[in-house]
């Protein structure tokens, strides 16, 4: 593991912990030697994020449309600030450029990074560990929804396992270090499904 991609808020939500929890995981990143791959922002826990990783001396690549750039307000300090033309050639180069997956709180566009890259995982287009940052429980209710939906068999246990999840930190980075990828695949109905 070279490089972990980091999928946050571009505001920086409610409880200051989200923020300090960002920093923190951007500075443990630098410590670890591990790069770090994001939006390519300055502003809400994208900014804290990658700020602190600069701030801790870590490789820093921001990946930003021309159409966000103004808007997410592009932090031209990063290491590597690479500018693309669409929401989908952004999604593709960082998932490119990463060998892990971390989410941290944020909203729409955290959700379709985070299920965009789960999806891939269980369709066997990689084989890179994902996992949330479940700071002060903000994802313990999308967590819940994951296990109704297995419930409901609408998804398999072991594409559940495909989210690694931890409340800290070094847990989290220890959990995406060891985790091994499931067995690919092969079709959709197993034998006694329907």
């Amino acid at each position: 593991m070279k490089r972990v991609c980091v999928f946050c808020g571009s505001a920086a939500g409610a409880n200051p912990g989200y923020a300090a929890a960002a920093r923190d995981l951007g500075r443990a990143l630098a410590g670890r030697g591990l790069g770090l791959v994001y939006g390519g922002g300055r502003v809400g826990l994208m900014g804290e994020v990658a700020t602190a990783a600069l701030a801790a001396g870590g490789e820093v690549v921001g990946v930003i449309p021309h159409a966000l750039a103004g808007k997410e307000i592009a932090l031209a300090e990063c290491t590597e600030l690479v500018v693309v033309d669409t929401m989908h050639e952004r999604k593709a180069l960082m998932a490119d450029r990463s060998d892990a997956f971390v989410a941290l709180p944020g909203g729409f566009g955290t959700c379709d990074e985070l299920f965009e890259i789960l999806t891939w995982a269980q369709l066997g287009i990689h084989c890179k560990p994902v996992g949330l940052l479940n700071v002060y429980g903000f994802f313990t209710p999308l967590l819940a929804w994951l296990d109704h939906v297995v419930r409901e068999g609408l998804l398999r246990p072991k594409h559940r396992e495909l989210v690694l999840v931890a409340d800290a930190v070094p847990e989290l980075l220890a959990k995406l270090a060891g985790w091994t990828p499931p067995a690919p695949v092969t079709k959709w109905v197993e034998p006694g499904e329907r």
